[in-house]
């Protein structure tokens, strides 16, 4: 079975040296390619701007923006399963041709571009992956949220996890697997494990 992997940030180009980011770290997202591909899965990891090792057994594909991360996706498919674990920019810039100096008027007015919705687009897709996962990273009512997106999306499951600790760049996690049957909370663990459990998980519901 072939599944698809996103992992990692989004770096979004302000100009040639600056860009809009977040905290992730890709090690979730690579853990979950690594434990699908340690169960015989062939595995297309769509990485975002990440310092780790591609885990054995892996297709990679480095990406750096939403817009690439977008079109990645859709160039790996068909796909039985996509678990969307990368934590992709929601909006850009259109980026300054060179530096942005500072200047006495003040810092720049940055006007922001909604990116794709990868999931969603996915979701709605053609080509839909009979099982398809998303990942909610939230700060307050995490559960509440997670059920909303799932719901607004169109995906089948939603791995929710509260990140206003050290979850980012963290090696544990504590999810909640947001389904059509209920929410399935998990004890904080290892990433790794995470990682392992899911796939299980993953491999049950594909048969």
């Amino acid at each position: 079975m072939h599944a698809i992997v996103t992992a990692g940030p989004t770096h979004e180009p302000i100009d040639p040296v600056r860009y809009i980011a977040n905290r992730s770290s890709g090690k979730q997202g690579f853990a979950i390619a690594a434990a699908l591909a340690a169960r015989g899965a062939r595995v297309t990891l769509i990485a975002g701007p990440v310092a780790l090792p591609t885990p054995a057994g892996v297709d990679r594909v480095d990406v750096e923006t939403a817009l690439d991360m977008a079109a990645a996706v859709e160039a790996a498919l068909p796909a039985d399963v996509a678990v969307l674990v990368a934590a992709v920019a929601d909006w850009r810039v259109a980026p300054a041709g060179q530096k942005i100096k500072k200047g006495a008027g003040g810092p720049p007015a940055l006007q922001l571009i909604e990116n794709p919705d990868i999931l969603a687009t996915l979701a709605r897709s053609p080509r839909r992956p009979r099982l398809l996962i998303g990942f909610a990273a939230e700060t307050e009512q995490v559960i509440a949220h997670a059920q909303a997106k799932r719901a607004r999306k169109g995906c089948d499951w939603i791995v929710a996890n509260d990140v206003s600790g050290n979850v980012m760049g963290g090696d544990d996690n504590a999810v909640h697997i947001v389904t059509a049957a209920g929410v399935e909370s998990w004890p904080a663990m290892a990433k790794d494990a995470v990682a392992a459990r899911l796939a299980e998980r993953i491999a049950a519901a594909l048969g």
